[in-house]
């Protein structure tokens, strides 16, 4: 056979978005992180014709360019979460109004082969999000975020993304030293809230566009 890691991960996304899909989410798969753009831009965008976007954290949704993008498109109401020129408090409110847009991005920390999507928040408004609020919501997924089952989702989240987040992120935190989670009470605990995504509701509300390249943490 020629290419078989190509083989491999076509095969996989596919079975993925089928299982997905019986989920009631609305699936894509993207090959690159340009057609996931071109996705978002070109179809999603243009058929529910949002008036107002935001986004929770997310590298995934930076390295397609999407950021770039839509920070500065005057035709919709932007809330630029992202924003250094804000001070804690007006970050935080920014985050709060984020909640009611018509459209949010973000990413997931981990989905599952059975058709979870797994996500653990310090402050809760990546997951507040996708869970309630906003009427649509994408979400951006490098191959990389794929795990065979709930529990597995749980490891990789606890003892990967989240140390190396807290790392990413100068927190005071022992993961950050020992790269492992250590279950702390630290201050800057990045690990409050966890949210197991399992169908979406309304059908297709939630958007998954699921990315052949390895992204994100």
């Amino acid at each position: 056979m020629e290419n078989p890691i190509e083989n491999y991960w076509k095969t996989r996304l596919t079975e993925l978005k089928e299982t997905l899909t019986e989920n009631n989410f609305e699936v894509f798969v993207a090959e690159n992180t340009d057609e996931a753009k071109s996705i978002v831009l070109e179809k999603i965008i243009l058929e529910i014709a949002p008036k107002s976007v935001s986004w929770g954290g997310s590298l995934t949704f930076v390295a397609t360019g999407l950021y770039d993008v839509l920070k500065n498109d005057n035709d919709l109401n932007v809330l630029d979460t992202y924003d250094k020129t804000l001070s804690p408090e007006e970050s935080l409110e920014r985050r709060r109004q984020s909640l009611l847009v018509d459209l949010f991005i973000t990413g997931s920390n981990a989905v599952t082969e059975t058709g979870q999507l797994v996500n653990l928040d310090m402050i809760g408004n990546r997951v507040g999000a996708l869970t309630f609020g906003p009427k649509n919501v994408i979400i951006l997924v490098g191959r990389n975020k794929i795990v065979p089952d709930l529990d597995e989702a749980m490891f990789r989240i606890k003892n990967y993304a989240a140390p190396v987040n807290t790392m990413r992120l100068d927190k005071k935190t022992p993961c950050a030293k020992t790269s492992f989670c250590e279950d702390c009470k630290s201050p800057d605990r990045i690990c409050n809230t966890w949210t197991i995504t399992e169908k979406s509701f309304p059908k297709k509300r939630v958007k998954i566009i699921l990315i052949n390249k390895d992204l994100g943490f």
